[in-house]
């Protein structure tokens, strides 16, 4: 990567991307978007891409399952109304931390973890149905039963439909495994040595808590109705449904 990390690229051409590719479709079903890069960067409003796209969308009557990590999504409420009554709209957001100071470090530049979950509710109150995905968590950091409750703690008040949770820990790959101890090094001296006495240059980082944790979750979200089965969760997601005609198509 010859950029820095943070920097990213603006795709100014996709809304006009986007309407031709939609206007090839046979039949409509669901656009995701949001999962290698949030869809609610913290541009200026004039760009307004996404609401752009989402504005195409709706129009077209397709439906959306949309990824962040920022309450900012709230500014498109209308429109994703608008494509939930038409078809279907999943709004997908991201929960990890549930100690607020922790997540500001861990999560810098986003929306912290309270105002997501109050993002939450406000698309509970519209009718959205959403989805968290519990991922990555940390060792060492956030992988405690007090986190993970707190976390499904929100989930449940804000009637989630599905939580994506692949384990307790995360993935770290060469060039980003160094980006993550530099971060480490910055705000938790000494807890890098930690990871590289634990861990070594292992690709799969998981919570010696991981055993404990997932048999919580599981617990916790039968008993509440939550999807949790990964499988399950991606073909509530990915199942297009024209609310018109009552017609709906799977994507199997």
């Amino acid at each position: 990567m010859d950029h820095i990390f943070e920097d990213v690229e603006v795709k100014c051409n996709a809304p006009e991307l986007l309407e031709a590719a939609l206007r090839a479709k046979r039949k409509p079903c669901m656009i995701g978007t949001g999962a290698m890069s949030d869809p609610y960067l913290p541009f200026p409003e004039t760009l307004a891409l996404t609401r752009q796209c989402l504005s195409i969308i709706e129009r077209h009557g397709f439906g959306l399952a949309i990824q962040t990590k920022s309450a900012r999504v709230l500014r498109d409420l209308d429109l994703l109304r608008s494509i939930n009554e038409k078809s279907k709209c999943v709004v997908q957001m991201t929960l990890t931390t549930f100690d607020e100071a922790l997540c500001r470090i861990v999560e810098p530049n986003v929306s912290t973890t309270h105002a997501r979950f109050e993002a939450l509710l406000a698309l509970q109150k519209a009718g959205i149905p959403t989805v968290v995905w519990l991922s990555p968590i940390l060792p060492f950091l956030n992988d405690t039963e007090e986190n993970l409750r707190g976390i499904l703690s929100y989930c449940i008040d804000a009637g989630v439909r599905g939580i994506l949770c692949f384990g307790m820990g995360l993935t770290l790959r060469d060039g980003n495994r160094e980006y993550f101890y530099r971060k480490l090094d910055a705000h938790f001296p000494g807890l890098r040595q930690k990871y590289e006495r634990t861990y070594g240059l292992s690709y799969e980082v998981g919570s010696p808590n991981n055993a404990r944790l997932m048999r919580i979750f599981g617990s916790i979200c039968t008993e509440h109705g939550i999807l949790h089965e990964p499988g399950m969760v991606f073909a509530y997601i990915r199942e297009y449904e024209n609310k018109r005609s009552g017609e709906q198509l799977s994507l199997f």
